[in-house]
């Protein structure tokens, strides 16, 4: 049975060492992407900055990666960008699934993670009316869990 995601929520990223990110869930996006203040690709490794924006409770991060691609990402408006691809790990509802998240500057955007259709499919439902089901779900199974 599929899980319903709300329009934003609060998720981790166990291997970037990022938890507590804000997500925006976008239906109409297929690809999904991370905020990169910064990267460079040397030596054979990718070397990038993750940066919380304005979020104050997360400090800059620098990762390096082995392990990455280049891909074409179509923007809303046609335009198509050259992004480099990442494989992580992401955590919903307490359980852990693969993603690939491209890299990019989302200086002008609200949430420095976006979440598409290609992770989505066959896994969740999105109801635009709810908020960090997941997040809210994590909560309380850790509260029951005190009890």
């Amino acid at each position: 049975m599929k899980k319903i995601l709300g329009r934003t929520d609060i998720i981790d990223f166990p291997k970037l060492k990022l938890y507590n990110v804000n997500v925006k869930i976008d239906t109409g996006a297929y690809t999904s992407a991370i905020h990169c203040s910064s990267i460079m690709e040397r030596d054979g490794k990718l070397h990038c900055i993750f940066d919380p924006m304005d979020d104050k409770s997360h400090k800059e991060q620098s990762i390096v990666f082995d392990n990455y691609s280049l891909t074409d990402v179509k923007s809303s408006n046609g335009h198509r960008e050259n992004r480099f691809k990442i494989k992580t790990e992401v955590i919903f509802f307490g359980k852990q699934y693969n993603i690939n998240l491209t890299l990019s500057t989302r200086d002008d955007m609200k949430y420095p993670v976006l979440i598409g259709r290609q992770f989505l499919s066959k896994k969740f439902l999105v109801d635009v009316d709810l908020v960090n089901q997941s997040f809210n779900h994590t909560i309380n199974e850790y509260s029951n869990s005190l009890t």
